[in-house]
C-alpha cells in the first residue's frame, strides 16, 4: 500500500482550518437537530424555508451536473464557475436549513410501513454523506487553487457523486416531508 505523502507546510494549515470548520458546522447541525428542538416562536416565521431549501439543492444539483459535462469538454473556465456556484447554492441551503431548524426545530416524517422505511434509509444515507461534503468541496477548491489539478481530481472523484446524492436525496426528502409540515 503507498503511504500517502506528508502535507506541505501551507497545506497543514489549511487542513487544520478545514477540520476546524467541518467539525464547527457538524457540531452545530447536531446540537440543532438533536438538542434545540427550535424556539417555536410566533413571531418568527421561516416555514417557507424548506422549499426555498430544495430549490437550493436542486440548483446545487443542476450546476454539478454541468460542471462535469464543462470539464469533460475541456471547457475549465466553465466548470470553474459551474462549481463556484453549486458550492453558493449549496451554502445558501446549508444557511437556511440551520436558521429553519434553528427556529422550527425538527419536522417529524408521519409515513408509516414501507414508505417510512424507504424514507428513514434514505435519509440516513442523506445525513451520513453529508457530512463529508463540507472538507471535502474545502478540500477540492484548495487544491484548485493552487492548481494541483491531480490533487483536485483525486478529491473530487469522491466528492461529485456523493455531494449529488446528498443535492438530489435532499429533495426527494423535501418531496416526503411535504405533507408533514406545520402550515
Amino acid at each position: 500500500m503507498a503511504s500517502v505523502p506528508a502535507a506541505a507546510p501551507s497545506d497543514r494549515s489549511f487542513f487544520v482550518f478545514n477540520a476546524i470548520v467541518s467539525a464547527a458546522a457538524l457540531a452545530l447541525l447536531s446540537w440543532l437537530l438533536l438538542f434545540h428542538g427550535g424556539l417555536q416562536s410566533a413571531d418568527v416565521n421561516l416555514r417557507f424555508m424548506p422549499a426555498v431549501n430544495a430549490c437550493f439543492n436542486a440548483t446545487a444539483a443542476t450546476l454539478l451536473v454541468a460542471g462535469w459535462v464543462a470539464v469533460k469538454r475541456g471547457r475549465s473556465d466553465l466548470h470553474r464557475y459551474f462549481m463556484v456556484a453549486a458550492f453558493a447554492a449549496s451554502a445558501l441551503f446549508l444557511v437556511g436549513y440551520l436558521a429553519y431548524h434553528a427556529v422550527h426545530g425538527d419536522t417529524k416524517f408521519g409515513g408509516v410501513g414501507a414508505v417510512r422505511t424507504v424514507y428513514l434509509v434514505l435519509l440516513a444515507s442523506h445525513v451520513l454523506l453529508s457530512i463529508g461534503i463540507v472538507p471535502l468541496s474545502l478540500t477540492a477548491f484548495w487544491f484548485a487553487w493552487k492548481k494541483e489539478f491531480s490533487r483536485h481530481t483525486r478529491v473530487t472523484r469522491v466528492l461529485w457523486p456523493l455531494w449529488l446524492y446528498v443535492s438530489v436525496t435532499g429533495v426527494v426528502v423535501f418531496l416526503m416531508l411535504r405533507p408533514y409540515y406545520p402550515a
